[in-house]
């Protein structure tokens, strides 16, 4: 079993926006208030298209048969490219199963664009079953198949409708849901310079929904519920032995 939990964290493509939209002169802050201001206008929210974000963390779980391991790729100086190229890396070298919450609807899309724009090599994320033929029936690219499982998606059964934010389903079920930050305070933390605030924050988004994918295997089947346990409680001896603040805040909300 080879498992990546993962979770990207943005803020706006400045630099892209000034070719764009013919911004030059201006400083990042003004560039993306005008990206906001656009945004609002066009549609009522500040969230960005797609293109327009860059990322600066990839937090994962990654979880292979003995083997549990929490942390953001690269370092806090990491270029957005190293960060995409690590990523990917890790695919073509363990071919895991990838997990995510809304994957599917934003971090999957953000990354192909930042693949583009960065030039990053990646084929075993993009093979379809032309060099590997068992990639022809299951693969990352086709929606219903399993290397990728959204658990957003598949537990609204793939209707907008019946979304549920990743925070709210957490607490439901006893876990510790966002802590210290949200998506929408990235940008002004990034701006004061705190990366490692960042990437706690990515850390403990990507904790939660493995927590939550622990339990979506239990209940169709692929844990029994000691086996479910014992996972969760391999997770709380990890985090503890890392010594981290935030996993040791994340341990003491964690309630269920």
């Amino acid at each position: 079993m080879n498992v990546f939990v993962f979770d990207v964290e943005t803020v706006p493509d400045v630099d892209g926006a000034r070719r764009i939209f013919d911004l030059s002169g201006l400083d990042d802050k003004g560039v993306a208030d005008i990206m906001f201001y656009q945004r609002r206008q066009q549609v009522g929210t500040e969230f960005l298209r797609h293109h327009l974000h860059r990322i600066v963390a990839i937090s994962v779980v990654f979880r292979s048969n003995d083997r549990l391991k929490v942390w953001s790729l690269g370092d806090e100086d990491s270029s957005e490219k190293e960060l995409i190229q690590r990523f990917f890396d890790g695919i073509d070298k363990y071919t895991p199963t990838l997990v995510s919450w809304n994957g599917s609807g934003f971090d999957l899309p953000v990354l192909h664009y930042r693949m583009l724009v960065n030039g990053v090599i990646a084929p075993r994320y993009w093979e379809g079953g032309g060099d590997d033929r068992d990639f022809k029936w299951n693969n990352y690219l086709s929606r219903y198949h399993q290397r990728h499982t959204d658990l957003m998606d598949v537990l609204a059964g793939f209707s907008p409708r019946a979304n549920a934010p990743l925070d709210e389903m957490a607490a439901l079920l006893g876990f510790p849901g966002k802590m210290g930050m949200s998506g929408a305070k990235v940008w002004g933390a990034y701006q004061n310079g705190d990366i490692k605030g960042i990437r706690n924050y990515c850390e403990l988004d990507v904790l939660n929904t493995y927590l939550i994918y622990l339990r979506y295997q239990m209940i169709r089947g692929q844990l029994l519920e000691a086996e479910y346990i014992a996972e969760c409680q391999m997770l709380r001896d990890y985090l503890a032995e890392q010594k981290h603040e935030h996993f040791d805040h994340f341990l003491s909300a964690w309630k269920n």
